[in-house]
């Protein structure tokens, strides 16, 4: 794979004191409202690990399997989810909805991913748990899918389930194109490379899908309840509450994909996976395209401390 200046340029910098004392290089496309790449920086065609920006598909998955989930449930099972309260409640019933509790899930063990909420855990006594880690959502509406088809649920996260054979069939609909490598995420579940350009097609795709089909459902579900996607200190849930009709969701490793109201869709990746570049580099490609809302101001803030104080930032330069 290239990794070179021209196949990766700099989407972002890290300024200090007024001393750039470092870069976050990646890729990044915009597709235009009518499918077209409208613009591009990088190599967008290259695969990458989409990593939990996959879940909306994985979501459409249980959908066709027959899982009758809707609403909150729909969107936590998208969700790469915050650990709070709620979340959890939400993972708790759609296993007892299947007879099932937070036993059967498969996700490791591990504390929320909100820092204040795993604090909170911490200051508890508690520990981590497969419960509170960030994908179990999914898994527990992987796991009713199961129980409703008469599956088994001890290998649902198998490549061969029936229930990955669909989330990999949704993928490749969506995005346009056949997967290019296979993995494992963090989770343990299976993980599917498309391009950047395929991923940005995967979520417009989602966007425009016929009313009442899988794919908008999970769409429709994500964008009414976006603090089951993320959190509410979360910029997924910010950007999808300001901007109507949006549809955002980040994966590890420092990926983004969004749906806009008005047909575009973006994706890109940092290569060097830092999560921190994700929010300037998303507010940047967002005012470029028109967006002046107050969120963006939110979304992009990245300081640098030095001390109690804020000495610099982590600054797009797209």
């Amino acid at each position: 794979m290239p990794d070179s200046a021209a196949s990766s340029p700099v989407l972002a910098e890290v300024v200090r004191s007024g001393f750039t004392e470092g870069h976050h290089r990646g890729s990044l496309v915009v597709l235009a409202p009518d499918g077209s790449v409208e613009f591009a920086l990088g190599d967008p065609g290259r695969p990458v690990f989409p990593r939990s920006s996959n879940k909306p598909f994985q979501a459409v998955a249980t959908l066709r399997a027959g899982l009758p989930i809707e609403g909150e449930l729909l969107a936590l099972a998208a969700a790469s989810h915050s650990g709070e309260s709620f979340h959890l409640d939400g993972v708790r019933s759609i296993l007892a909805g299947a007879g099932l509790d937070a036993g059967a899930l498969q996700t490791p063990p591990d504390l929320p991913l909100d820092p204040t909420e795993a604090e909170a855990v911490l200051a508890g006594g508690g520990e981590r748990e497969p419960l509170l880690m960030n994908c179990s959502g999914k898994h527990a509406a992987w796991l009713a899918a199961s129980v409703a088809n008469g599956w088994r649920t001890t290998s649902y996260l198998d490549p061969e389930h029936p229930i990955q054979r669909l989330a990999l069939a949704a993928q490749e609909e969506a995005c346009g194109e056949s997967i290019a490598a296979a993995g494992t995420d963090g989770c343990g579940a299976p993980l599917l490379a498309v391009s950047l350009i395929g991923l940005a097609r995967g979520y417009r795709a989602l966007l425009r899908a016929e009313e009442g089909s899988a794919q908008r459902r999970v769409a429709d579900a994500m964008r009414a309840h976006p603090e089951f996607v993320a959190g509410t200190r979360r910029p997924d849930t910010w950007l999808m509450r300001a901007i109507p009709g949006t549809l955002a969701k980040m994966g590890a490793e420092a990926v983004q994909a969004v749906a806009l109201p008005d047909g575009r869709a973006l994706a890109f990746k940092i290569d060097d996976g830092a999560g921190r570049a994700i929010g300037p580099v998303l507010a940047a490609v967002l005012r470029r395209l028109g967006y002046q809302d107050p969120v963006l101001d939110r979304i992009g803030s990245a300081p640098l401390l030095g001390g109690a104080a804020v000495v610099g930032e982590i600054r797009a330069v797209i």
